[in-house]
């Protein structure tokens, strides 16, 4: 007897490679996704992890590359609620190879997958991404976000004359959130070095075998690219609480 998979993906890669130059001197003595957001003491990918098991995830594969260690003495040390593997890129494969090298640890090749970087706070529904992905029987979906404008905009008339200041509107534009579906054959599309975006994502995306999946409204989400963004992040977490 056939055993069926699950209806929703289970297993995961979360790119935590990064250094985060931006972040300094945050990132001076960790990656990336280990830099803790403000007032929680957790770090971005202990964020991450806590989402995709609450979605159902109960397979993760981290992929490190700069100061691996402590990305992995911190996995190591802690209680996590879904099983992590670790991998560690020994030279650098781009987004594209660190993806399909990550991949090859999943414990269950013949399943789709989700991956995220490991720099983006987010909350949504997963399965609801995984449930448009399947109907529209792509290779890869991706979760577009409309993210805001961190320069105030004036708005004028035909004649020049200015209307309003809007502070921080949202961008008129979709933009890669980094979060992804993936069949269980797109591992074999990805290139052994370089950049997915630039090679697979536009081969896809000629075959009408790329998806692109809007976050609902109200969905939470954010990149941690600067000092600034951690500061956000706070107060924003401080406004769900209250």
């Amino acid at each position: 007897m056939t055993v069926a998979p699950p209806p929703f993906p289970t297993q995961a890669v979360v790119l935590a490679g990064g250094q985060g130059s931006r972040l300094r001197p945050y990132t001076d003595d960790r990656p990336k996704p280990m830099v803790e957001i403000p007032g929680t003491g957790t770090p971005i990918i202990g964020h991450q992890l806590t989402w995709l098991a609450s979605e159902g995830v109960t397979d993760v594969v981290v992929s490190c590359g700069h100061l691996a260690h402590v990305l992995k003495d911190w996995l190591d040390e802690t209680e996590l609620p879904l099983s992590v593997t670790t991998v560690v890129e020994t030279e650098p494969l781009g987004r594209g190879g660190g993806l399909k090298y990550a991949a090859a640890a999943l414990p269950r090749p013949d399943e789709p997958w989700y991956a995220t970087n490991g720099d983006i706070w987010t909350r949504f529904p997963l399965r609801e991404m995984a449930a448009f992905h399947d109907e529209r029987g792509v290779d890869a979906t991706l979760a577009l976000a409309r993210p805001r404008i961190p320069w105030g905009v004036v708005e004028t008339d035909e004649f020049g004359h200015v209307l309003d200041f809007i502070e921080a509107p949202p961008s008129p534009y979709l933009i890669n959130a980094g979060v992804y579906v993936f069949s269980a054959a797109f591992a074999d599309l990805l290139p052994v070095r370089g950049d997915h975006e630039r090679t697979t994502f536009p081969r896809l995306a000629r075959e009408r075998r790329l998806a692109g999946y809007p976050l609902p409204h109200g969905a939470y989400w954010r990149a941690i690219d600067t000092t600034k963004d951690l500061t956000e992040a706070a107060k924003e977490l401080g406004a769900q609480a209250s």
